[in-house]
């Protein structure tokens, strides 16, 4: 098992343009150009997993097979490039899913505990720094719970969150995390995936004052289940976030 030792900066990035499609799967797509010109393609699946697709790479994101009777048709999509595993909880760790999506030169990046379960892997701390290669830097960062009778769910130290630079274009996961202090060093966010239930992640409230302090340029409720997100674009407007809500029942 491989330990994340490469330390290197972030780079700044501009998000050129955004759209949303739906694809020929019935999967809703939202495209941004890098700041060279690149493409990158949000493949919205279902609660915590998605799919981007960038300059001909596939990087899955807490891929699950089947959730909330919903099954993904990965088969639809290139194997994976890269997977990136936030944490171990069935919502966001399928070990069918991983294998479903893996082909012989896959990297998968998890935490320690995903590393361990799974006997393989590059294992992320919080803090540290990968270049995945081609302009692609991934940073592991803390998702936690701080709400007195939610700590057991997701305790300091133990998940990731992750920043993904793709040539410029800085995109921030949250995984399963509440509105945490860390939050005021992630900046120059582009694009932003935070999760709303409870008890296990944020409330509307604390998702807002996230953003708020994050500021993204475009942000992407997700992990919702059966929260009602629809009024946060409102709340955020004055913010100068751009809100796009998108099918992560």
């Amino acid at each position: 098992m491989k330990k994340a030792l490469v330390i290197l900066p972030l780079l700044l990035g501009m998000v050129a343009c955004g759209q949303n499609n739906t694809d020929s799967n019935g999967y809703e797509t939202d495209v941004f150009t890098t700041k060279s010109g690149k493409t990158v393609k949000f493949y919205a699946l279902v609660h915590a997993s998605f799919i981007i697709e960038y300059d001909g790479k596939i990087i899955a994101v807490d891929p699950v097979a089947k959730l909330n009777g919903r099954t993904i048709n990965y088969a639809a999509f290139p194997k994976a490039d890269y997977i990136l595993v936030t944490h171990e909880h069935f919502d966001h760790f399928d070990t069918t899913a991983i294998r479903n999506i893996t082909k012989v030169n896959t990297k998968l990046v998890t935490n320690q505990r995903c590393g361990d379960m799974l006997g393989y892997g590059t294992v992320m701390a919080n803090g540290d720094r990968i270049e995945l290669g081609d302009g692609m830097i991934l940073e592991a960062v803390p998702a936690y719970n701080t709400t007195k009778g939610h700590l057991q769910f997701h305790p300091k130290g133990r998940d990731n969150g992750f920043v993904l630079t793709l040539d410029g274009l800085r995109i921030y996961i949250a995984g399963d995390t509440e509105d945490i202090p860390e939050m005021a060093d992630i900046k120059d966010v582009d694009v932003a995936f935070l999760p709303c239930n409870q008890p296990y992640t944020m409330t509307t409230q604390q998702l807002v004052r996230a953003a708020k302090l994050i500021q993204p340029k475009v942000l992407f409720p997700y992990h919702y289940g059966h929260t009602d997100v629809s009024g946060i674009p409102a709340q955020l407007k004055d913010a100068g976030v751009e809100v796009r809500i998108r099918h992560y029942e």
